[in-house]
């Protein structure tokens, strides 16, 4: 009986030393990330947040506390509400269409056969692009003066519109080439969504005759519905952070119609040297995608 009670404790000690082992493994392979995840991205948060209750320069040793001065100012900077409704604006025009084209694309290119493999890459290789690739292609397009559009405008005798000029088609234009741009990845989660979806179910509908509009609506969209509000939640933290289009297709004009919250963010702490400023509409800007995001999420998991 002793003999037995000890073999028993035995065989626990035994299983919770291995247990302990297995923990100590898992945070040894979890700390590579954890550490790269504190120093790159949850310092930088709360340091961002500390300089901007400062008076804080770019250049020197100037350093004063002001406590939530920045962000009393924010709330009477003209420019930076401009801003923020030019960035809004901006996202209610990619985030619909992006994701919108995107599923077409997926549903269009999804078949089996080397012509839709080659459409696949097609639509994806824009994506692989930098900013500056793909700003100096829509200006070669856009221009108003020696533009691709422009001549094809003088060829039927029509003048020539200044997209890039224009505050009505200043917005429209850098939306138009952020599609081009950024399509490729949403159309990829697409794709392996929907080859997740089982077959039988298509050849059930199929049987009874469903239509293409029925399909999409019963089987395919909510067979997607979590890769749907995965996109939808990406592209707004994305559209949010526009920057590059902006900033070197049309310098943030004309009079302001396309400066962003990231290029006035720019703008203010590496031109302006105001860093505490920066950092104060750095922080609105992340509150503003955090909760967008989480509503977005909530969302999505109250449907579940």
């Amino acid at each position: 009986m002793t003999s037995a009670r000890t073999s028993v404790a035995a065989a626990e000690m035994n299983t919770h030393t291995g247990s302990r082992r297995d923990w100590i493994v898992a945070y040894l392979f979890l700390l590579p990330f954890l550490a790269v995840y504190l120093v790159f991205l949850v310092y930088p948060l709360f340091s961002g947040f500390w300089i901007s209750l400062h008076d804080w320069e770019l250049v020197g040793n100037f350093r004063e506390y002001i406590g939530f001065q920045n962000y009393r100012d924010l709330w009477a900077d003209v420019l930076f509400w401009k801003t923020i409704r030019n960035t809004a604006l901006f996202a209610s025009i990619t985030v619909p269409c992006m994701t919108a084209l995107a599923l077409a694309l997926a549903l269009a290119v999804r078949r089996p056969g080397r012509l839709y493999a080659v459409l696949r890459g097609v639509f994806f290789a824009s994506s692989v692009f930098s900013v500056s690739v793909v700003t100096l292609v829509w200006r070669m397009v856009l221009d108003g003066d020696r533009g691709l559009l422009a001549n094809l405008f003088r060829s039927v005798g029509i003048r020539p519109i200044g997209f890039l000029g224009e505050p009505f088609w200043a917005m429209p234009s850098l939306a138009v080439a952020t599609l081009w741009w950024g399509v490729g990845l949403p159309m990829a989660l697409f794709i392996a969504a929907l080859n997740q979806i089982p077959q039988d179910i298509y050849e059930a509908a199929e049987l009874d005759f469903a239509s293409r509009w029925k399909v999409l609506r019963r089987i395919t969209l909510p067979g997607i519905k979590r890769t749907f509000v995965l996109v939808l939640v990406l592209q707004i933290v994305l559209q949010f952070q526009m920057f590059g289009q902006a900033q070197l297709m049309t310098k943030g004009g004309p009079a302001d119609q396309t400066r962003t919250i990231v290029q006035y963010i720019y703008d203010t702490g590496f031109r302006d040297w105001q860093i505490g400023y920066a950092s104060a509409m750095a922080v609105v800007l992340f509150v503003l995608m955090f909760s967008i995001s989480m509503v977005q999420l909530w969302l999505g998991s109250k449907e579940d």
